[in-house]
């Protein structure tokens, strides 16, 4: 394995790891239809504010998501170029090979 794949895999691996948590991917899923600061994000997703903003960060400094502050605010919009195909790949994948509605999850147990 060369430098450049061991580069690309890790890369590959902090960009997955990244987005591999419930309250990040229900986040992006919301921020889907528009920006929202935190407090609406809380209020959508149901979770505690510490939370959320925690949970924001990796994704702002990945670039997952934009941060635009208005006034006192900051408001978190979706990295469309990103995301977008990002999720249509998955959709696509869900489609075509999970019929079973994800199993291939537990076979491992």
């Amino acid at each position: 394995m060369g430098m450049v794949k061991k580069g690309i895999s890790e890369t590959c691996y902090r960009f997955f790891s990244t987005l591999a948590n419930p309250t990040r991917l229900a986040a992006l899923e919301t921020l889907m239809d528009k920006p929202m600061n935190v407090t609406q994000l809380v209020e959508t997703l149901g979770q505690e504010q510490s939370m959320v903003s925690h949970n924001l960060r990796p994704l702002v400094r990945c670039q997952f998501v934009h941060v635009e502050r208005k006034g006192r605010e900051r408001f978190y919009s979706i990295n469309h170029e990103t995301v977008d195909p990002l999720f249509k790949v998955i959709e696509n994948h869900v489609v075509n090979y999970c019929p079973s509605g994800g199993e291939c999850l537990d076979r491992e147990k």
